[in-house]
């Protein structure tokens, strides 16, 4: 082949290569956007559920549902049977990030008002970047730094116009705990998608979660024969979308991106919440609110574009830290 045809072929597959990564970062933008959209909707499916069932029966019935829709998927795409050194270590993800996780938030929110609820959750990011430098030796810059504080502030913002300032309670210590276990399921579920899909990963560990559930269903049944039905359905919404469906989403974005960069646009999670409820019950935000949402964004976009740490920052950290 001449000399000519080589550096057309060169082009041809650089040209290739360009496509290809130009169609995973349009999923990955997708699957982002899908996880934080449905994500931010389960506030008020969690709402209208709890109105008619507790949060262990609410928890419960969700994640059966979840565990429903993924086994149908399990069994048309022939999934892979985790390696046994792993079973106890996806039992632990679905423990934690499952189990714990969806019955502190239900219980926190039978007391804890929106705007500290959300505050406090949204604290997960802060979580999952001080995780992920321990456990998985990922590293922000100064200016990641300074976006993550920035987001936080914006949420904190966003709490403070959504309630008569923040009144923190024993349930709402739950809330914080229920942050902490996520990020530390976040940090888990890199650990395990080097081996595992994003779907085989997620209905792994929900199917565990669900089984640990299961000693909180006594009279569920009775609770879905009198429940109203618009909470039922509500909480089939919450099982199916922002349940099955959103986490899936979020593993597959997760397999694509640092834990720690990829958790900061969780601080996006309330600022779509307040646009939902505005939308769908009519809750119109107030001023202090969507200033708190731009500067949640900015502080997103700071650390997305300038928050990993160069390699003298990094040699830099790693001298201080002995």
């Amino acid at each position: 082949m001449s000399r000519e045809g080589l550096l057309d072929l060169y082009a041809v597959i650089l040209a290739t290569n360009s496509s290809m990564k130009s169609r995973v970062s349009t999923r990955v933008l997708l699957a982002l956007g899908a996880t934080l959209l449905l994500w931010s909707s389960a506030y008020a499916g969690i709402r209208a559920g709890l109105k008619g069932y507790s949060p262990t029966h609410l928890a419960l019935l969700r994640f059966l549902v979840a565990s429903s829709v993924l086994a149908i998927y399990a069994g048309l795409a022939h999934f892979r049977r985790p390696e046994l050194r792993d079973i106890s270590g996806i039992a632990l993800s679905g423990a934690i990030g499952i189990t714990f996780y969806n019955l502190a938030l239900n219980y926190g929110e039978t007391r804890v008002d929106a705007g500290a609820a959300s505050l406090l959750i949204a604290s997960t990011p802060v979580w999952t970047a001080l995780l992920a430098m321990i456990a998985l030796h990922e590293r922000l810059s100064l200016r990641g730094w300074g976006g993550v504080l920035m987001s936080f502030a914006g949420v904190a913002l966003i709490a403070r116009g959504q309630s008569e300032g923040i009144h923190l309670s024993p349930q709402a210590l739950v809330v914080l705990a229920a942050a902490v276990s996520s990020a530390v399921y976040t940090v888990q579920q890199k650990h395990f998608l080097s081996r595992y899909s994003a779907l085989e990963f997620t209905a792994y560990s929900i199917w565990a979660g669900t089984l640990l559930m299961l000693p909180f269903g006594n009279e569920l049944f009775h609770a879905i024969r009198t429940a109203p039905m618009a909470g039922t359905w509500a909480i089939v919404y919450l099982g199916v979308f922002p349940g099955a469906l959103a986490y899936v989403a979020w593993a597959y974005v997760l397999s694509h991106g640092t834990a720690g960069r990829t958790s900061s646009f969780l601080y996006l999670t309330p600022v779509l919440a307040i646009v939902i409820a505005w939308v769908w019950l009519g809750e119109v935000p107030n001023m202090l609110s969507l200033i708190g949402g731009a500067i949640a964004l900015a502080g997103v976009v700071s650390v997305t574009l300038w928050g990993k740490a160069t390699r003298t920052e990094e040699v830099a950290q790693a001298t201080a830290d002995g």
